[in-house]
């Protein structure tokens, strides 16, 4: 079983893929890092993308692809948890020839749905607790830093949702329930 969680940032994905990962035995498929294993691995992939992180620039799309057919071609997994990719029509469109020339393909695409104001009382709540307690903190955990990154994926990822909706394989969740409701609505959809 393949998937994609979408949803903003601080809205859970991380925490959820986590208990796919355990219970369900699926690889979740970070990008970021990707990136930092490839660029640390001293492949030849690896040495492209340290090259172009360290000239500051932005990696392609085919650097990413790439790495995201190594993935799958060398891990054996119950499935694959794409997380923070695609970011882009393009790379939806990749993403589904890739999966396609391997005889996969995308089982569900599922959006953590949050309201907005609330997320980010929750991340800076979160970030004050975790200051008073001593705990290293994001510097942008902070409400203006959040309102940011908040219109920065909605600007990237808003044609992705339409994109999956129209296919018929999007499913929005409710991602500022309890942890363990929102884990109990995703396990539904995918066992649905």
């Amino acid at each position: 079983m393949n998937i994609i969680l979408l949803g903003p940032p601080g809205a859970g994905k991380g925490t959820q893929a986590r208990f796919l990962v355990e219970e369900r035995g699926m690889v979740q498929l970070s990008t970021g890092d990707m990136l930092r294993a490839a660029k640390e691995s001293g492949t030849e992939m690896g040495q492209i993308v340290a090259d172009v992180m360290d000239r500051g620039g932005l990696v392609t799309d085919e650097i990413v692809i790439g790495l995201i057919r190594e993935q799958l071609e060398t891990v054996k997994a119950n499935g694959f948890i794409f997380d923070g990719f695609p970011r882009t029509l393009a790379q939806a469109d990749a993403l589904a020839d890739l999966l396609a020339e391997k005889g996969e393909s995308l089982d569900a695409v599922i959006e953590l749905e949050v309201n907005d104001e609330v997320l980010v009382d929750r991340i800076v709540g979160r970030a004050a607790e975790a200051a008073a307690a001593g705990q290293s903190v994001r510097a942008d955990d902070n409400a203006e830093s959040m309102k940011v990154r908040l219109m920065e994926y909605y600007k990237k990822t808003s044609p992705l949702i339409g994109y999956y909706y129209a296919k018929g394989q999007l499913t929005k969740v409710d991602g500022l329930g309890e942890i363990a409701d929102v884990k109990a609505a995703i396990a539904k959809v995918l066992d649905s």
